[in-house]
């Protein structure tokens, strides 16, 4: 008789209850997984993936939800399990690294005191063991100086780190499967690829096994055995990574296949402008294509850091010199890792940040010292998206209202033509214009980002900087957006700059590219020539930590990183 296989789920059922019915999130899901193995689960946001992992470890309990089938997991019923099984199950036998590590970390305690919490919950040990494990884990996780460490606060670590603390916590027990629920999503590449680097490590030296979860099919590519897609519920496709990724069977999982930016493709050719539509505010004349718009020179931006009370204050440069243009008409894409500088950058180009130093010229006028009366005209020309629109779109008001705050800012006061052109706005975004009294709750991810792009359409501007506009969503979502935002440039005749992590997006999106390290630029130029000749050794290195669709290549890169960081 053969051995229980570590995951065993058989038509996994799960209904969660929204007003007085019930909604089914998963829909007779099954498959197995043997010790060592991983597999992952794909598939666009509300497909059910993170709904799965969750039942891994019977994370439903007290939330309301039905849960049918059988989900077996290091031979304990997850949906039936009680008390010390249920408990043996979390931590001992199973655990799981969240998506977000400050929500999931407790921002009061030292990352060793929360993991020694984990050992004492699970082993019977003493204080000093239990923290003395939680210096080896958090060493193991390649947490340097890991004694010192542990006795720092969430806030203290960079979101690669503190995602290798979550990973460390999950180790604490030595558990038979990890769960890992979109471990990499709001990293740079850099850093996504050292974590997934990490998970196959750590796999391959214990013998756990790993279920991945993601919206990314390059994440999956080299860190996975099996791939299991879902969509609505359901699943559509189950097979060997190579099969699934290289041959796929079925429509859906071709059509997120296709929707995958990829850094290899050229960027698209660039389509002239055409005149803005009828019914946008009035203002000065477009500027003729390849015009000139913005111009930066030698930027610098510096923040203040508190020290200790025997030292004083000392400024940190965040922008240091950075100097490009902008043209009418064009999209400059600007990458690199978190704390490059990409975001107080760009900040900085709408005004929404001064200059600690430098020029900033807008059509020809030094803007960079302006003060805000000055500034008010100008801001209607100027305009951003934001990364998160949960937390750039207020909670309390419409976003119909959200909308029409920039035409009312802008002087706009007859309410029956502002509510006219927020329709229109809303609609050239993909939005029901009926939709003006909902709330950005009862939208999508995808769709709030829409919000966000109507609200910066709404004063008429001649550029919009776009800060991580796709970062948090699934491929056909980014693609979704991603094409929006051309075609709104192609309409309008839009200036953009573009700012990402993701490179791939950034060649698709980018007629020219600026890659930052360190507050400084240290490479720009044609899209294409940056990808295809990279000069500077950075380049070439985020490059080469971009995820890849064919497994095989994917593999010969991990092992080439490993290779050299242990040379």
């Amino acid at each position: 008789m053969s051995p229980e296989p570590l995951v065993d789920v058989r038509d996994l059922v799960v209904d969660f209850p929204v007003g007085d019915g019930h909604v089914r999130a998963v829909d007779g899901v099954g498959f197995t997984l043997e010790p060592g193995q991983a597999l992952g689960i794909v598939g666009e946001s509300g497909s059910g993936k993170s709904t799965i992992a969750y039942g891994l470890l019977g994370l439903h309990r007290g939330t309301g939800a039905r849960i049918g089938g059988s989900v077996r997991v290091a031979g304990v019923d997850a949906v039936t399990a009680e008390g010390d099984e249920l408990r043996r199950l979390r931590g001992g036998l199973a655990a799981m690294v969240f998506q977000d590590p400050l929500s999931a970390l407790d921002p009061y305690y030292a990352v060793g005191d929360q993991i020694a919490e984990v050992v004492r919950v699970h082993r019977p040990v003493s204080r000093r063991e239990a923290r003395a494990r939680a210096v080896e884990v958090l060493d193991r996780v390649g947490i340097a100086d890991a004694a010192r460490r542990c006795r720092s606060r969430p806030h203290e670590f960079s979101g690669g780190m503190r995602q290798r603390v979550l990973i460390a916590m999950a180790l604490a027990c030595e558990p038979r499967l990890l769960v890992a629920d979109e471990p990499t999503t709001a990293l740079d590449v850099t850093v996504q690829a050292q974590i997934l680097d990490l998970l196959h490590e750590l796999r391959t030296e214990t013998g756990a096994g790993l279920v991945l979860v993601t919206h990314d099919l390059g994440v999956v590519a080299g860190s996975v055995d099996r791939v299991l897609v879902m969509k609505d519920g359901r699943a559509v496709e189950h097979g060997p990574v190579a099969e699934v990724l290289g041959a796929p069977r079925e429509p859906y999982t071709r059509a997120l296949l296709s929707a995958v930016p990829r850094v290899d493709a050229p960027a698209a050719p660039a389509v002239p402008a055409v005149p803005a539509a009828p019914g946008g505010p009035a203002g000065p004349a477009r500027p003729a294509e390849g015009e000139v718009l913005l111009e930066a020179v030698d930027l610098r931006r510096e923040f203040t850091t508190r020290g200790s009370l025997a030292r004083r204050a000392a400024p940190v440069a965040a922008v240091d010199g950075v100097s490009l243009t902008v043209r009418a008409g064009e999209t400059l894409g600007v990458v690199g890792e978190s704390g490059s500088g990409k975001t107080t950058l760009g900040r900085m180009l709408v005004r929404l940040l001064d200059p600690t130093s430098g020029r900033l010229h807008y059509r020809g006028r030094d803007i960079g010292a302006l003060g805000d009366k000055e500034l008010r005209p100008l801001r209607q020309e100027l305009q951003m998206v934001f990364q998160d629109p949960v937390s750039s779109l207020n909670p309390r008001r419409s976003i119909g209202e959200s909308v029409a705050d920039p035409l009312r800012i802008a002087g706009r006061t007859d309410e029956r033509r502002i509510r006219s052109r927020v329709g229109e706005l809303l609609e050239r975004v993909g939005l029901d214009p009926d939709w003006y009294h909902r709330y950005p709750h009862e939208f999508s991810g995808g769709q709030r980002q829409r919000v966000g792009i109507a609200r910066a359409l709404a004063p008429g501007p001649r550029l919009i900087v776009c800060d991580e506009p796709v970062s948090a969503l699934d491929v056909t979502t980014q693609a979704q957006v991603v094409e929006l935002l051309g075609e709104l440039q192609r309409d309008l005749g839009l200036a953009l700059v573009f700012i990402a992590h993701d490179l791939a997006v950034v060649r698709q999106v980018s007629d020219r590219v600026a890659v930052m390290r360190a507050g400084r630029i240290v490479e720009q130029g044609e899209a294409d020539a940056v990808y295809d000749a990279p000069q500077h050794p950075y380049t070439k290195g985020l490059l080469a930590a971009v995820p890849v669709l064919d497994p095989a290549e994917a593999s010969a890169r991990r092992h080439a990183r490993l290779a050299s960081v242990g040379a």
